[in-house]
């Protein structure tokens, strides 16, 4: 109710978002509504997977699928990782792409249970390995246990992001000139905001996992945490800290409002406007 009162307030005040805000009462329904509400089917997003919610649900997830647990719990907590995340893409990416012979959430929930499952087995694999074979080089253990997981992770979580958003560059997304008139579909741009937010999610957890790794690879050889309660902690707060200075640093390095140039769109849509440039949305 509280949403819908805000977008009531927008919509009576005739502002747009290119416009400045005149009172903190403007300030705050602008960020209210962007935080909660999908820029395309303008449908209100679950609390859980709106973008203020990230970083809280996702922290003690990224911690626990680094840990180095058993095969069956590191598969699982991979599993629930991967779930949140796979879901948080699902609900803020493009949804303007449309679909006649075939249910698009459904097709996009299936290929998102398969990515899921797939990642899962694939961050779970370091332990597998570790638990399979001795391995007595500290140089081997080093880059098994601590530098392995940070590239799995980033590069499943751009997976995910592929799979479940390929709908976008199969059947193409709106793209609008200027003034937010549509003026057509287009594959490419599709591809490329699929592209740009894969590239976002795994710099965001490939680089959470791997400064934490090699700064506590230093801690431990300096021996400063000496009991491993206060290793634990230690590596907690690492976490923690680059996880908090990364996630703003990947949402911001795409606009989520993306432009693409005339000349690298399809020719129907060349043939259906004179702008050099179209924008649409991203998704995060």
């Amino acid at each position: 109710d509280e949403i819908r009162r805000t977008r009531l307030l927008l919509q009576n005040n005739g502002k747009t978002l290119s416009e400045p805000t005149q009172n903190d009462q403007t300030k705050q329904a602008f960020l209210l509504s962007l935080s909660s509400v999908h820029p395309d089917t303008d449908k209100i997003i679950p609390v859980l997977f709106r973008p203020p919610a990230f970083l809280p649900i996702s922290l003690p997830l990224v911690i626990a699928s680094s840990l180095q647990l058993r095969a069956t719990q590191t598969f699982f907590c991979q599993f629930v990782f991967h779930t949140y995340t796979t879901g948080f893409t699902l609900l803020n990416g493009n949804g303007t792409t449309k679909a006649e012979e075939y249910s698009l959430e459904q097709k996009q929930i299936f290929y998102g249970l398969g990515a899921i499952s797939y990642a899962a087995c694939i961050g779970a694999l370091p332990v597998v390995f570790m638990n399979r074979y001795t391995l007595k080089s500290s140089l081997t253990q080093l880059v098994i246990k601590k530098l392995l997981p940070a590239p799995l992770l980033g590069l499943m979580s751009a997976f995910t992001v592929a799979v479940v958003r390929s709908p976008e560059f199969e059947n193409g997304i709106e793209v609008m000139d200027r003034n937010g008139k549509v003026v057509g579909l287009s594959q490419k741009a599709g591809e490329k905001a699929v592209k740009e937010t894969a590239l976002s999610r795994a710099i965001l957890f490939g680089t959470t996992l791997f400064l934490p790794a090699v700064l506590m690879h230093f801690v431990e050889r300096a021996k400063f945490a000496k009991t491993p309660r206060t290793l634990a902690s230690v590596r907690m707060l690492v976490i923690t800290s680059v996880l908090a200075g990364m996630l703003p640093v990947s949402l911001s390095m795409f606009p989520q409002c993306g432009e693409i140039k005339r000349a690298d769109l399809e020719p129907e849509i060349l043939s259906s406007t004179e702008e050099t440039e179209l924008f649409y949305n991203r998704g995060i």
